[in-house]
């Protein structure tokens, strides 16, 4: 049909009827959709308001925080001061097994005298020029993950939520340049976690994180995690209703421009990616144009078992996104892209310390460290130890634990509901036993040690959260 006759024909049935269910239906498809949430996502925990910390001494910089540091975290009343290995001790020399990692970062542990060695060498020979100027460090750690990797490309910049926001410039330009759409949308999953910053905070799929900060950035859609028939019908909706409305006078064509799935959500409960899941976003991308994204912020660097998670799910993502572990501790961000994808120029997006010398020197020495010490392998193997103990208590406490989850060294426990517990006692209950854990939601307590963590520390941690466990029980 003629364009002309077509606008005129689809616009006279829109606005023909003043009441109506099928323009009223276009119109609502037309319409950019709103995240839709099965049930309201309670507030964020607040740690050191929690009953179990209400009654436990505050430290010494508890009142010098409270005077000068906004309150945007709960924390534990606990003082680090020292670290070695898997081990941490606080202000009053309690040790803990540390099976937080600096919330999936700390992949070398604490005090790695190769990583300390590596960023005191830096330091004190070049730590910063911006990239003004070319860096032999930034070369070197990009040369490295394009080798060990499907990219083909590398942008650095500093965290995982940066990394995450190239990765959203990156799909909006090539949407525009390649694939003619006037109107990107990104989809992503329900229960996902993409970082802080508006458009990462926009991408993450729960409603929670949203609250406060409206109007969010436009262009993103939800669907549920691992439910490949709902992505496909979500794309197909989209790039239909968004053709159509590509013809209707002064509107921009409406498409998807991108796909974006962590290879196993972390914030939302430490739930694996399916491969029949991946297997659809990656069939219907190479169908439409769009990119596939992967964000590996907490799963890549060997954490999964594997350098990268996607690897654990039989697909070539056109970009992925690392940080965390990358560094060590270290800042440090990455966004790495196919050569289809890259689609940035000088100017199109900048960092002034991303990819500097001394965060690089830091990425350097971990990589190092993987090839040499064999982390990844160590990863699976006591990733399997540590799933293993953690199921023989699931057996020892019948009803309690639900699930036991994970991929290498992401790890999740998931509380029955009819136990009655919740996550954050039983953390607690664990940091009385000198083992330190994260919660992943509600119910599911993450376990994520250093890479290089062995197999009686794995046995000791999970003896500690059995003990931790059975009080978490008694204080029902």
């Amino acid at each position: 049909m003629h364009r002309t006759a077509f606008t005129v024909l689809f616009t006279s049935s829109l606005f023909s009827h003043s009441v109506g269910a099928f323009p009223l239906l276009l119109l609502r498809r037309l319409a950019p959709p709103a995240f839709q949430a099965s049930e309201p996502s309670p507030a964020p925990m607040r740690l050191a308001a929690s009953p179990e910390n209400a009654a436990r001494p505050l430290p010494a910089e508890a009142a010098v925080f409270a005077q000068n540091i906004m309150a945007t975290y709960g924390r534990y009343p606990i003082t680090m001061v020292k670290g070695q290995g898997v081990r941490l001790w606080d202000s009053t020399g309690k040790e803990y097994l540390d099976f937080v990692a600096g919330i999936s970062t700390c992949c070398l542990g604490h005090a790695n005298p190769g990583l300390t060695a590596a960023v005191t060498e830096q330091l004190g020979k070049l730590h910063h020029v911006s990239n003004l100027y070319y860096t032999a460090e930034q070369g070197r750690l990009g040369a490295w993950l394009v080798e060990h990797s499907v990219a083909d490309k590398v942008f650095f910049c500093n965290s995982g939520a940066e990394a995450n926001e190239a990765a959203i410039k990156l799909a909006r330009k090539h949407a525009h340049e390649k694939l003619g759409l006037g109107e990107p949308v990104i989809i992503t999953a329900k229960a996902s976690f993409h970082g802080r910053t508006l458009a990462a905070i926009t991408a993450t799929g729960q409603p929670k994180y949203h609250r406060g900060f409206e109007p969010l950035v436009p262009g993103f859609v939800y669907v549920d995690y691992n439910d490949a028939g709902a992505l496909e019908r979500t794309v197909r909706r989209i790039n239909f209703w968004g053709r159509l409305r590509g013809w209707l006078p002064g509107k921009k064509r409406r498409g998807v421009a991108a796909i974006l799935m962590e290879a196993l959500q972390g914030e939302g409960g430490i739930r694996p990616g399916s491969r029949s899941f991946f297997a659809k976003a990656r069939a219907l991308c190479d169908e439409t144009g769009a990119l596939l994204m992967v964000d590996e912020v907490q799963t890549g660097v060997g954490r999964t078992g594997r350098l990268w998670g996607y690897e654990q799910l039989g697909v070539e993502p056109d970009v992925f996104t690392s940080a965390k572990a990358l560094g060590g501790g270290v800042p440090i961000g990455a966004m790495l892209c196919k050569e289809r994808a890259n689609v940035f120029q000088p100017g199109d997006h900048a960092s002034t310390f991303g990819g500097n010398p001394l965060a690089c020197a830091a990425g350097l020495a971990v990589t190092a460290a993987l090839e040499r010490e064999h982390l990844v392998e160590n990863a699976a193997a006591r990733g399997e130890s540590l799933r293993a103990g953690l199921r023989k208590l699931q057996a020892q406490y019948p009803g309690v634990i639900e699930d036991v989850r994970g991929w290498g060294l992401i790890n999740g426990v998931e509380l029955s509901e009819a136990s009655g517990l919740l996550a954050a006692p039983v953390v607690q209950a664990s940091i009385d036993e000198g083992l330190l854990l994260v919660a992943a939601g509600a119910r599911v307590v993450r376990f994520v040690p250093p890479l290089v963590v062995s197999e009686g520390e794995v046995e000791e941690a999970v003896a500690r959260f059995g003990k931790a466990l059975a009080k978490a029980m008694a204080a029902r």
